[in-house]
């Protein structure tokens, strides 16, 4: 197991209620032993006018999940925050379906971690991919 955090996914969740992941509706719903996923539902706060997943919270669902990831592997005095994001929507999803989000490392430095995201439709099909590239920071002050 790559975790150095160790939160249940309704600490994750409540980490999130109070901001744009919470908005969003966002949640995490599964926790492995090197990946983390989140799904979201395609609704009026997530779909573009077309009646599918917007492509910009496509990303946010990516950088969210992969993101939420990198704190876990972080040693307790660290934050992680995000350098680079690149996606590539290959399938929309329509509304009153799921999105779910898989991430997965592909390289943990001490200062600089890389993810690797693929989101799924409900039935299974790749929908996006992503990489998230993020910078080990130390906590700030309190």
């Amino acid at each position: 197991m790559i975790w150095k955090k160790h939160f249940t996914l309704e600490q994750l969740n409540e980490m999130g209620k109070h901001c744009a992941v919470g908005h969003l509706g966002i949640h995490f719903t599964q926790i492995g032993e090197d990946w983390l996923e989140a799904e979201l539902t395609v609704n009026e706060k997530t779909m573009q006018p077309f009646g599918v997943l917007h492509g910009g919270i496509s990303a946010t669902l990516a950088e969210t999940v992969a993101n939420a990831g990198s704190l876990l592997v972080c040693e307790p005095h660290q934050i992680a925050v995000g350098m680079e994001l690149n996606i590539s929507h290959l399938k929309s999803i329509k509304a009153g379906k799921k999105a779910i989000a898989r991430a997965y490392p592909l390289k943990l430095g001490r200062e600089v971690h890389v993810w690797n995201i693929e989101t799924k439709d409900e039935e299974g099909n790749l929908c996006a991919v992503a990489r998230l590239s993020t910078k080990v920071l130390d906590k700030p002050a309190a």
